[in-house]
């Protein structure tokens, strides 16, 4: 077989051009004379959408295919092993209709509740996003077909997303915004990274060399392929040499001519182009040696893995007066005409034709019988309130013993390709609520959307079950937990706010014309609400159980941490209730340090217990520098702050259960950039720059008493004393006889110290 480089040199230039860019709509291109294959790629990070019949782009009649929960449930369930099951089911479908290419996860953080493709992504924490889609990667892969990362980087809005600029710093991108791929790419190696639309600090993600090799490549050691996003592409050549591969879908025969044209003209580097080839032959190349005819599919045995995926990805928000589970011989009035036409998905590029989809009602209907009352209640297609059908509701509910309320967003309201306008049900649904509480004391609403909504109503319900989006078998699911087969073990993976003014880019999102400004910084979700001290709705990390759980025992490895070494965590977590259940440990880590502005605590591990009423079970997590480090974007680096940090442990963010303080030996201090608008008093921090000033100042000492304490004399802690700190060099020239020449001489002394 020949090699990569054999291969390439029996190329000619407009073959490695045309490889450059697919052949339709779903697949590249072939080179039959070199046994080169065709690699087929197919939506989506849920279930497989391969279009049928003459619907090039399936998106109205696509092959049955499972439907899991999109992964804004998904990753409710904390379970990375859970998450690569769902990959390799994923990945044996693909397979059996000779697809190459899934293209998911995405990984995408969720900066604002708004954005209607939220429920495509994971977290608003980059830790649980990646470890997920890592997760997700290495399930799909391990069945020989490559997943495809997306959307890369930035993409947190539908509103203009093919034209915006996500104006991002540099620290904000690094801890947040990068951070949710970066685990993602260094563990599990996804043959694809999809770029997105948007631009990133100005220029297109199609076509940023920083982005696309500096980092992805360069930093963290990407080795396949950078696919662009449906119609990314702008100027061919220039993404080329950013680093964007592969085309999709093809831009027509002009684009592959663009590229001969600058080879030929010199514009372009043939080195550039080989490369590019040689990534995308590696792939296509595995994706032959993988290829396998036999492979067949259980559908019965993945819709009970996506029935399992729901249970887990379900949370139970609410549950006063333990009204849940329901009573073994309770009269259920289950109102909403969600319970009888789910909302299982989203809309868009991922909506999958499902094998089969389970309702609530049928689920509820085969288990309850006569005790189950059906009522429509509202319409979903419309936001006005029917008279007729809420009457028809809460006569159900006044005769039965609890009202089961199946509400939700319809699709209309969101989906890929537009963001809300709002956080709010649909009015037709808030007056159900009102109304069937007015008969009706044991309330239970179900919710079937992919991202949080506001909840004014919250004090007419007892119980709030959190289904999100969960797939064809949601309905079983949902009545497995309603009727106490299983106890609900989801944990949000988001915050729920109370408004959505109280969300942390609310005055800067969707931005204006062209231009979103990150204005929050790293105040992300529960980062912003933790620090600002905002009460959340649900707070990130929440969920409650049918169990209760005791943890105990809180240990440390270490008093001091270095950085050279790890920190072990243990604890002890026992189930001291009475149902068999799992609990999600959350380990936060707290910086009292203040180094610089640092969120109130960080997400830095977790893990999913299951355990039998009574058990204990003993965890031990570790931790390493990056965990405790912010990234230092004027010196391009990540850094270790020196100081008093906690290991905090909690059932969510605002539920910490053990707190244990230990002391960090950090980096040595760095010293800002060098110029003539250095501040003194950011100087300060070096005792070597303090030596340097005192020596280099020492004659105009008594010219200038606000420079007193930089020199070592008692000053008088006042307003001199604050204007010392915040006196630029260049000023020292401006309030005395220090000269031009002798600050040149300063800031070469102070650059030999650093």
């Amino acid at each position: 077989m020949p090699t990569l480089d054999t291969l390439i040199a029996q190329l000619t230039l407009e073959e490695k051009a045309s490889l450059c860019s697919g052949h339709d709509f779903w697949s590249t291109k072939a080179i039959e004379r070199l046994a080169i294959p065709a690699m087929r790629l197919s939506d989506g990070p849920h279930g497989l959408r391969v279009p049928a019949g003459d619907d090039h782009l399936g998106l109205t009649h696509s092959k049955p295919a499972t439907c899991f929960p999109t992964a804004a449930g998904l990753a409710c369930s904390w379970n990375p092993a859970l998450v690569e099951e769902m990959g390799r089911a994923l990945g044996d479908e693909a397979r059996a209709e000779g697809l190459h290419v899934v293209l998911g996860p995405g990984a995408n953080i969720k900066r604002s509740p708004l954005c209607g493709r939220n429920f495509e992504y994971f977290s608003e924490d980059p830790l649980l996003s990646s470890r997920l889609a890592a997760a997700h990667i290495r399930g799909v892969q391990s069945r020989g077909v490559g997943a495809s990362l997306k959307h890369f980087a930035a993409n947190n809005q539908e509103h203009r997303r093919m034209s915006v600029n996500a104006v991002i710093d540099e620290r904000s991108l690094r801890e947040i915004y990068l951070a949710s791929f970066e685990s993602a790419v260094k563990e599990a190696q996804p043959w694809t990274v999809m770029c997105a639309y948007n631009r990133l600090n100005g220029e297109l993600c199609a076509e940023h060399p920083y982005l696309l090799t500096d980092i992805l490549r360069n930093e963290w050691g990407f080795e396949g392929f950078v696919v662009s996003d449906w119609g990314a592409v702008n100027e061919r050549v220039a993404g080329l040499a950013a680093g964007l591969e592969l085309e999709m879908p093809p831009g027509g025969e002009a684009r592959d001519r663009q590229i001969v044209a600058a080879v030929r003209e010199g514009a372009l580097d043939e080195a550039i182009l080989d490369r590019a080839v040689a990534r995308l032959l590696a792939v296509t190349l595995r994706v032959r040696d993988n290829e396998d005819d036999s492979v067949g599919v259980d559908h019965e045995a993945h819709h009970q893995l996506a029935r399992r995926v729901a249970r887990e990805s379900m949370v139970l928000l609410k549950n006063d007066n333990a009204l849940l589970p329901l009573a073994a011989n309770a009269e259920v009035a289950l109102i909403g005409e969600f319970a009888k036409r789910p909302r299982y998905q989203g809309g868009g590029s991922s909506h999958v034709n499902a094998t089969r989809v389970a309702s609530l009602y049928e689920a509820l209907d085969s288990r309850l019988g006569e005790r189950l009352h059906y009522a429509q209640g509202f319409a979903i297609d419309r936001d006005d309130i029917d008279s007729a059908l809420q009457q028809e509701a809460v006569a159900q509910a006044r005769e039965a013993g609890v009202a089961v309320l199946c509400l939700g967003l319809p699709e209309r309201i969101e989906s890929e390709g537009y963001d809300r306008e709002h956080l709010d049900l649909p009015p037709n649904q808030i007056a159900l609520i009102e109304a069937v509480r007015s008969v009706q004391t044991n309330t239970l609403v179900v919710l079937a959307s992919g991202a949080p909504i506001v909840m004014p109503w919250v004090e007419h319900a007892d119980a709030i079950l959190a289904g999100y989006l969960g797939g064809q078998a949601c309905g079983e699911a949902l009545a497995d937990l309603l009727l106490g087969d299983v106890s609900p073990c989801g944990k949000l993976a988001e915050t729920f706010p109370q408004r959505l003014a109280d969300t942390p880019c609310y005055l800067n999102f969707p931005g204006e014309g062209d231009r979103v400004r990150y204005g929050e910084g790293i105040f992300v979700g529960y980062r912003y609400y933790d620090s600002a001290e905002v009460a959340p709705l649900f707070p990130f990390g929440h969920g409650l159980s049918y169990s209760r759980f005791d943890y105990t025992d809180l240990e440390l490895s270490r008093d001091t941490f270095s950085g050279e070494d790890e920190l072990t965590v243990r604890l002890s977590l026992t189930n001291s209730g009475g149902v068999e259940a799992s609990e999600v440990v959350q380990l936060y880590v707290s910086d009292a340090t203040r180094t610089i502005p640092v969120a109130e605590q960080t997400l830095r591990a977790f893990d999913k217990i299951a355990l039998r009423p009574g058990a204990t079970q003993h965890i031990a997590f570790t931790l390493r520098r990056r965990d405790f480090c912010f990234y230092d974007a004027a010196h391009g680096d990540w850094r270790l702050p020196s100081g008093t940090f906690e290991i905090r442990i909690g059932a969510s963010s605002q539920d910490i259960r053990l707190v244990a303080p230990f002391e960090v030996a950090g980096d040595p201090v760095m010293l800002p950039p060098l110029d003539r608008n250095t501040l003194l008093g950011d100087l300060l921090v070096s005792d070597a720059a303090v030596a340097v000033l005192r020596e280099q100042l020492a004659d105009i000492a008594d010219e200038l008493p606000m420079i007193d304490p930089i020199m070592g004399r008692e000053g008088d802690g006042g307003m001199m004393e604050a204007m010392s700190r915040y006196l630029p060099l260049r000023a020292l020239v401006s309030f005395s006889s220090f000269t031009e020449a002798q600050l040149d001489q300063l800031l070469t002394a102070l650059r030999a110290v650093r």
